[in-house]
């Protein structure tokens, strides 16, 4: 390129390339359930272990007092699974298996989403028509990532 060209404004115009719209996949069912065994280890259980001999006592006082026991159960289990998906969107079982949650826009999901996510979760379990329903439907949603607007996808490492 000429000085003179560029002082008389006869630059060639460079196109902008547009960008590739970001690929994904929302991540196997099988990985979804393997992660989820393994958070149940890591997170529920030392937090079970804590309810049932530490604030408990044992596992008979904590029978005999049972709506108590699992407000201790879940209030901190519930801190835990937000703070993880809030600051790096992923459990260590999403981690392990190579799986993040985003929103349906592939952004970070909000706070309310995530707490309607946990909530609805816990309905999913109950109504196990929730979990099922990720074998029903082409994109493998379950109940809680429709109500909640998320998705768990396959990242790569």
């Amino acid at each position: 390129m000429r000085w003179r060209d560029v002082r008389h404004g006869k630059t060639p115009i460079k196109k902008e390339k547009k960008k590739p719209l970001p690929t994904y996949t929302i991540s196997p069912i099988l990985d979804r359930i393997k992660a989820f065994i393994i958070d149940t280890f890591m997170i529920m259980m030392p937090i079970l272990y804590v309810v049932f001999y530490v604030l408990m006592g044992s596992r008979e006082v904590f029978s005999e007092h049972m709506l108590q026991g699992w407000l201790y159960i879940f209030i901190p289990h519930f801190l835990v699974i937000f703070a993880l998906y809030a600051f790096k969107s992923q459990t260590p079982g999403y981690r392990a298996y190579g799986i993040k949650l985003v929103d349906n826009n592939l952004n970070k999901p909000s706070l309310t989403r995530l707490a309607v996510r946990y909530f609805t979760f816990a309905l999913s379990v109950f109504l196990v028509s929730g979990i099922i329903l990720c074998f029903l439907r082409k994109d493998k949603k379950n109940l809680h990532d429709l109500i909640s607007g998320t998705m768990p996808i396959k990242i790569e490492s």
